[in-house]
């Protein structure tokens, strides 16, 4: 009697705790917005930020997970988990994911990049998001990583509900860089809204009415004394300047219209390219590591500890300040670098030595101009090839050159998230051998005691 009585409880106890366990699994997956976040670095918690965003989203958003057997796991495991986590919070987001190479169909509609893409995409209007652009190096752990990708995402949701986009025109006709080779740039402004168009001075006449900003490019020539009026008479009014020079042998001698357009400023072409001895970036004098201002342009990148790299820098000099549009300086060299004057050597020897013609240190390499009433009217730059697609994916490039149109087209509607420190990830080498004795372990060894163990209490209470 005693052995059906315990045997009866034993049966009401485990019904009773099955029926526990499937009405609260119904209560949990019925509290869809129930959830709490144990993890290290708070992964799974958006930024207020982004819930704003998601609250207010008035029209359907796909997104779209493109990837590939080159993407890496790691990457796209973080990627997928923030957009689930944004479709949980809304229902005006669906979220696709596809194989590239699988879906060639699908893949053929974007510009897929093999580490990975991601597609934000409402009626007509479309963003993209590369994987690699999502995560940071980072400032904790050497080893590890920062994801910016709630940023990047909210971002891209928020520039969906612009509904103008704004003018800006690259000048042609001086050997500048040529937008074929600024193409990750030019993407990226698009993205941002913009409309960029390439503009010829010499075969268009004039600037177009609804020009904003003009941009000039690493000019190897001056400008003609016409092309000099009509930027000036552009500049005079409500447009904005965009300069960054590239470097040329020929600059020693006065480039006088183009210092002219810089001059208006108080800004001074030194005719000197930029020598850092003692830095080791791409292991080049050349190349230069600018130290940050704490600018508007430069406060995320310095916060999040990304450098911007320039190089054949041309140095500047605002000397003589034109009160009515002040210059401050936001990229510097350090003190041991110096400005060599000797242009031609220099270009045929691919070397340099300081000597007393030389410009001393620090440099000035970069300028951000407002007028008396704060508003940006230009930036002005010593480089320019950390511009082109060789080089813009490096450290803070890209973003330093997105920020300082952002600055200047006085962007108010910047989504500003920190980088969450991602998870301290290694690899584990495993021989064979030590691959079956885990398998044999953890899948018949380890089951197969507890069984043994569970068969033995069972088979003791039941002659007890």
């Amino acid at each position: 009697m005693n052995k059906w009585i315990r045997g009866t409880n034993a049966t009401v106890l485990s019904l009773a705790v099955i029926g526990i366990f499937i009405v609260l699994t119904i209560f949990l997956n019925s509290a869809k917005n129930l959830q709490v976040d144990l993890t290290e670095n708070n992964k799974f918690t958006l930024s207020d930020q982004t819930k704003q965003t998601l609250g207010t989203l008035d029209k359907d958003i796909k997104i779209i997970s493109l990837t590939t057997t080159d993407t890496n796991p790691y990457m796209k495991r973080e990627v997928t988990e923030l957009v689930q986590e944004y479709k949980k919070r809304t229902g005006k987001i669906t979220f696709e994911e596809y194989d590239a190479v699988q879906n060639p169909a699908v893949a053929k509609q974007y510009e897929v990049s093999p580490a990975g893409t991601l597609v934000v995409q409402s009626g007509n209007q479309k963003k993209t998001l590369n994987f690699y652009d999502m995560f940071l190096p980072s400032q904790q752990n050497p080893n590890g990583y920062s994801f910016a990708g709630e940023e990047k995402l909210t971002q891209a949701l928020v520039n969906l509900d612009v509904k103008e986009k704004r003018k800006l025109y690259f000048l042609s006709g001086h050997n500048e860089i040529p937008l074929a080779e600024m193409g990750l740039w030019r993407t990226g402004l698009e993205d941002a809204n913009y409309e960029v168009k390439e503009l010829n001075l010499l075969r268009d006449g004039k600037i177009p009415d609804d020009a904003e900003v003009l941009a000039i490019i690493g000019p190897e020539n001056d400008l003609s004394d016409q092309e000099a009026d009509l930027i000036k008479t552009f500049l005079s009014g409500k447009g904005k300047l965009y300069l960054a020079l590239g470097f040329n042998p020929d600059m020693s001698a006065a480039w006088k219209n183009l210092d002219g357009v810089m001059s208006a400023y108080g800004i001074k072409d030194q005719h000197a390219v930029a020598i850092e001895p003692k830095q080791s970036a791409m292991n080049s004098p050349l190349s230069i590591v600018p130290e940050y201002s704490g600018h508007e342009i430069t406060r995320k990148l310095q916060e999040y500890n990304l450098l911007t790299v320039m190089t054949l820098a041309v140095t500047l000099n605002a000397d003589q300040p034109n009160a009515d549009f002040p210059a401050t300086p936001i990229l510097k060299t350090t003190a041991a670098a110096y400005g060599e004057t000797d242009l031609k050597t220099l270009s045929a020897q691919g070397s340099s030595k300081k000597d007393a013609t030389d410009v001393a240190g620090p440099l000035n390499l970069g300028y951000v101009v407002e007028s008396k009433d704060k508003k940006p009217k230009a930036v002005v730059l010593g480089g320019s090839t950390f511009l082109v697609d060789q080089f813009i994916q490096m450290q803070g490039n890209r973003d330093f050159a997105l920020n300082s149109i952002g600055w200047l087209q006085e962007q108010t509607d910047q989504v500003t998230i920190r980088p969450r420190e991602g998870d301290n990830l290694s690899t584990a080498l495993v021989t064979n051998e030590q691959a079956n004795f885990i398998f044999l372990g953890t899948v018949i060894l380890f089951p197969l005691l507890f069984l043994l163990i569970g068969g033995g209490i069972w088979w003791r209470r039941r002659k007890g």
